[in-house]
């Protein structure tokens, strides 16, 4: 039981912030964390890549199923495959929180957990190095993230050449068959106020809602594609077709997937949720929030756990087998998808 004096309202931002901050994982990189108006990083190369991202409860999370150390590890995550992308390494990030005042500390502090295991799985030596705290009636989580390009070029969306290998390096449709099982048997909010984990949902299909809940992207494999010559790439967020389209526009080029290579991200779907038989397929085009990395190669230097998809052709669209694929989903955008439901 939360006693009233544990909230955010009651405890104040000084006494919730030294609560936090305690839990946070320190930067490698930092020559000065938390507790200054700015932090200091090193950026030993002499430039640095910068990403920002929102987790905003309603259209990015429901806490009808997402625990606040979820939302933690999320946040880590999913920002940290950002820098991957570039083919740089993450070296800090800056989180700010808006809660509502009945929050409980608790809550923050189980976030700043997730923040410091989701690191230190995914990116060690990465660590947080200030943001800010506020009150809001919305639970939101922005997270800025540095990385480091350590002398190498970095990786755009915008290399890719018709000849060139398209590969793949993670999990693709397990975080969007988590999601679609959660959305059809979870129970909202209100008729749960404990906010349950979905006991039963997770020890039915414990990968698929691990995979949505906290998600493990490669983050080590940016660099890897980035020594291994990568042409372009991006990690896979809103679902592969509208993520491929992106380095399809960027590179004036066409992508064309082979369905034989897609086949066996289905098939797993399938052995681990019999039921979503039918919607695997689409899953695996437009899942998203995997966060693998969608990477073009010339042919010959592919490096070692990429999956070779398809190949970058001519043309500016995206197909499977020559022909689009037009029945599947587009992918998912927060501004057209969302039901407006917070749950």
């Amino acid at each position: 039981m939360i006693e009233a004096s544990d909230t955010l309202g009651r405890q104040g931002e000084a006494a919730a912030l030294r609560r936090i901050i305690r839990r946070l994982p320190a930067a490698a990189d930092a020559e000065l964390g938390p507790g200054d108006d700015s932090a200091i990083v090193a950026a030993p190369d002499g430039r640095f890549v910068v990403s920002t991202d929102l987790l905003v409860h309603g259209p990015d999370f429901r806490l009808a199923w997402s625990m606040p150390y979820d939302l933690g590890w999320k946040a880590a995550a999913s920002n940290l495959a950002d820098i991957a992308a570039m083919g740089a390494r993450p070296t800090a990030l800056v989180v700010a929180l808006a809660a509502p005042l009945e929050t409980p500390v608790t809550d923050l502090e189980a976030i700043a957990d997730g923040l410091r295991d989701g690191c230190d799985a995914l990116a060690p030596g990465t660590g947080v190095v200030g943001g800010d705290l506020s009150a809001s009636d919305t639970l939101t989580i922005a997270v800025t993230v540095f990385g480091d390009l350590e002398g190498r070029r970095p990786v755009l969306r915008s290399g890719a050449r018709p000849g060139d290998v398209v590969a793949l390096r993670g999990d693709l449709g397990l975080a969007g068959a988590g999601i679609r099982l959660l959305f059809r048997d979870a129970v909202d909010a209100e008729e749960r106020p404990d906010r349950g984990r979905f006991t039963d949902l997770e020890s039915t299909h414990p990968e698929l809602v691990r995979a949505q809940l906290r998600p493990s992207p490669p983050i080590a494999a940016g660099v890897t594609a980035g020594l291994a010559g990568a042409t372009a790439m991006l990690d896979v967020s809103d679902g592969l077709l509208i993520d491929a389209a992106r380095i399809a526009a960027a590179s004036g080029a066409g992508i064309d997937f082979e369905s034989a290579a897609l086949a066996p991200f289905a098939s797993r779907i399938v052995a681990l949720a019999p039921d979503l038989a039918d919607e695997a397929p689409d899953l695996v085009l437009s899942g998203g929030e995997d966060h693998p990395l969608l990477a073009a190669f010339s042919a010959e230097d592919v490096p070692e756990g990429f999956v070779v998809l398809g190949r970058v052709v001519e043309g500016d669209t995206v197909t499977i087998d020559g022909r689009d694929p037009s029945l599947a989903r587009g992918g998912w955008d927060p501004f057209g998808d969302w039901n407006g439901a917070v749950g």
